[in-house]
């Protein structure tokens, strides 16, 4: 395999041995690596018998350091399995690895498997071997599945550090007999066979991609747990019901629509309920959509004449509630005799279409009335023309030249 210090990276993380001893850089990026705030603070006298251990993409677990062997967070060891042994890299040690274990709903009492040694050199080079024939198997694996007409794709494989042992993970939508092909996988590949079944979301994890915001998948850089994606999260964050704009790589609804959603649920509690119509003397007013940033609401009056969108403050919907509880019901839905649009939308910087057209149309009568002017300056201007004065000033200049001769005439005498 071409660069394959570089597939170990983006797939397992640094390690101790790859930066001589010191801790790498490249770490941190790695999305199974825990940040050790204690790391510079002394640990107390009694050792802590129990650490984090990152393997392939998504896989960490717990082992236990019977042995009192000083790990840090980077290094290699070798840990036990079932059968043999495998390879994997320390993410933490230390007394944050009891927070972790609360975390993951781990029992302190479980029973853990032990931590070996550190890998020697002949470890690593059976780890950095298996790794090589991971790619190979994929391609030998899905060919099998072809031609036995299975309905199941497998989506990655990692084999143990020792190489006896491989884990397939597969996604399928229904129930699926593999029995047969484990026998087969046994047969071609001379190894022990797990097979996994995972979800469409950590699918994606492990193969990775870019989503439509241009970034790489959160479940690729960053993120472990998957939580349930619901279409209430889109409602209240009133996104347009489109499952192709929803929905994610892996088919699923995006995880990010649950980022935000608790701010939407804060900020859309100080909201009145939406299902209350309001009465005033021009029709019945009804919702149609609010925005949480500016705390407006937009109804229509009579929907069902005018499909024309009124914005509303928060605290004047509240108002007309109170009144229509008492029995009043106003004039409009803004104010009593004072129409408030204009004030609303220099306040809250929103335009309607009216106000849109209204612009357009202002911007293309000061165009035709700069071109009027354009053309009036170059009329104006100077030309090579002989200019023609008057017929009065033509009179006057004749009488003179009349009287000019005549003078010349009686002189010549």
């Amino acid at each position: 395999m071409k660069d394959l210090d570089k597939y170990i990276n983006q797939t397992r993380g640094c390690t101790h041995s790859e930066s001589e001893g010191h801790k790498c850089m490249h770490a941190t990026t790695n999305k199974l690596d825990t940040y050790n705030w204690l790391e510079k603070i002394k640990p107390p006298k009694e050792s802590i018998d129990i650490v984090e251990v990152r393997f392939k993409n998504t896989r960490k677990d717990f082992y236990l350091n019977q042995t009192g062997i000083a790990l840090k967070t980077g290094d290699l060891i070798a840990v036990e399995a079932s059968p043999g042994h495998d390879v994997g890299i320390v993410s933490l040690a230390g007394e944050l690895v009891y927070n972790q274990l609360r975390k993951m709903n781990v029992p302190f009492n479980a029973e853990l498997k032990r931590v070996y040694r550190k890998a020697k050199v002949l470890d690593i080079e059976k780890w950095k071997n298996a790794i090589e024939l991971e790619e190979d198997l994929l391609v030998a694996s899905k060919i099998i599945i072809r031609e036995n007409n299975l309905n199941m794709k497998i989506g990655d494989i990692e084999l143990q550090g020792d190489g006896t042992k491989a884990i397939f993970y597969y996604t399928a939508d229904e129930r699926v007999d593999f029995r047969q092909l484990i026998k087969i996988f046994a047969e071609r590949f001379k190894l022990r066979i797990e097979m996994k079944q995972i979800g469409a979301r950590q699918e994606s994890g492990r193969i990775g991609g870019l989503g439509t915001c241009g970034r790489e998948l959160c479940c690729i850089s960053w993120k472990t747990s998957f939580t349930s994606v619901t279409t209430s999260a889109a409602r209240l964050q009133e996104l347009s019901p489109s499952p192709t704009r929803l929905a994610g790589q892996c088919g699923k609804l995006k995880c990010c629509l649950n980022y935000e959603l608790d701010m939407y649920a804060e900020a859309k509690s100080a909201f009145p309920d939406t299902k209350i119509k309001l009465r005033t003397k021009e029709g019945l007013a009804v919702f149609q959509k609010s925005d949480v940033f500016k705390k407006i609401m937009w109804y229509t009056v009579n929907p069902e004449k005018s499909f024309t969108m009124t914005p509303v403050p928060i605290e004047r919907v509240e108002k007309v509630i109170e009144m229509n509880i008492k029995g009043i019901f106003p004039e409009t839905l803004l104010q009593d005799k004072r129409d408030v649009r204009e004030i609303i939308r220099k306040k809250h910087n929103i335009k309607d279409e009216q106000d849109q057209i209204q612009e357009s149309f202002q911007s293309d009568k000061n165009q035709t009335i700069t071109k009027k002017k354009r053309k009036w300056k170059k009329k104006k201007k100077p030309t090579d023309k002989v200019v023609i004065p008057p017929k009065s000033t033509q009179k006057k200049r004749i009488k003179k030249v009349r009287k000019i001769k005549k003078i010349m005439i009686n002189e010549k005498k």
